[in-house]
């Protein structure tokens, strides 16, 4: 499972009562508990009639450490009725059980275009009315273990998010942060952890203003954190070709051109870490390629010579740092590895990591 890197930062909230809960995979989280953030009115799993679990739900005696914001990519109802948001959930239980095979619905909780809140997966209410329980869901990968998932009803690839929506948005998110002291900054959109243009680009270009307005209500701040970019067809620039430079160290043929074809979308394939589709995808998105796939595909550099190199000295260029001979990692191109970590404030290694390469690539 992966516990998000350190170098996305957090936003701190200032004051409240600080409880330290058992980390996932042995890593300690802290938690600032800060009560009195109003408990906006949602649905139970009983209220929208939902079916009994195929088998166990898993519960953690621990807090989340994030919230993942997602959109259903289904239609954008004028239907915007508590019955529609029933039905909706339903339809998104139904599909999550009988076509993807999973226990029950995906994500914890339900937001639909009209501002009705509603509880996904069974038992999240009641965990997230603890503030010191957590359910595991099925909705983004191996962040599941430490992350809410909030569905927002319809697509918002270009339509705009509704009033309703956004407001019962904040109302949720503000009172999720308040019950397990998760930092205001650590809201996060779909694509930054897989590989789906999830929650859509409208959505997801307001996730900062969701997170200012989260602290707001909490009495904080709140801080964007750096998250791995989003890459598709017809994506061009440095960032591709520096993926096309790691697919060809993996072995694939593609070519190194910069824009992100069909060729260099199905070479990422072998890549991605399992499914990304929203509930309405009935296939995969072969043509985008993002989040924490690009931590399983960039190998740690720290010397000899090779494709990686390459994508190495293309962001450095791209970032304004020289680099020396075409595919060595030379004193030259080390050299500007160890100036540019230190201009971003990670450390001063000349190895390019995990975390070097994230900043590297973040735009």
């Amino acid at each position: 499972m992966w516990v998000w890197n350190p170098l996305a930062r957090r936003g701190f909230l200032a004051g409240g009562l600080a409880v330290t809960a058992a980390g996932v995979c042995g890593v300690p989280a802290a938690a600032v508990r800060r009560p009195g953030v109003a408990a906006p009115s949602i649905s139970s799993t009983s209220d929208w009639g939902a079916r009994e679990a195929s088998g166990a739900i898993e519960v953690l005696d621990s807090a989340p450490d994030k919230i993942v914001v997602h959109h259903t990519a289904t239609p954008n109802s004028e239907d915007t009725s508590q019955e529609q948001a029933f039905a909706l959930a339903q339809q998104v239980q139904e599909y999550h059980m009988d076509s993807n095979g999973w226990v029950d619905t995906g994500q914890n909780f339900t937001n639909s275009r009209g501002g009705y809140l509603l509880e996904g997966r069974h038992q999240s209410l009641a965990a997230l009315e603890s503030g010191s329980q957590h359910v595991v869901g099925a909705h983004a990968g191996e962040q599941n273990s430490v992350s809410l998932g909030i569905e927002n009803e319809g697509t918002y690839s270009q339509a705009e998010v509704p009033a309703a929506l956004w407001e019962s948005l904040v109302e949720l998110c503000s009172y999720m942060v308040g019950q397990y002291g998760i930092g205001a900054g650590e809201i996060y959109g779909h694509r930054d952890f897989m590989s789906t243009a999830c929650p859509g680009d409208v959505l997801y270009a307001r996730l900062p203003e969701l997170r200012e307005a989260v602290a707001a209500a909490v009495g904080g701040v709140a801080v964007d954190p750096v998250v791995w970019p989003l890459v598709r067809g017809g994506s061009r620039g440095p960032v591709v070709s520096a993926l096309q430079w790691l697919l060809r160290s993996g072995g694939a043929e593609v070519p190194v051109d910069g824009v992100f074809d069909a060729r260099t979308g199905r070479a990422t394939a072998g890549v991605r870490g399992g499914s990304a589709s929203c509930f309405a995808t009935r296939v995969a998105e072969p043509d985008v390629f993002g989040g924490r796939d690009w931590a399983r595909l960039a190998p740690v550099v720290s010397g000899g010579s090779g494709a990686a190199v390459r994508a190495v000295q293309v962001l450095l260029t791209w970032r304004g740092f020289a680099v020396g001979e075409q595919g060595r990692f030379d004193r030259r191109t080390a050299s500007s590895v160890r100036e540019f970590q230190a201009s971003v404030g990670v450390a001063v290694s000349g190895v390019v990591d995990e975390g070097t390469w994230l900043r590297l690539l973040a735009r």
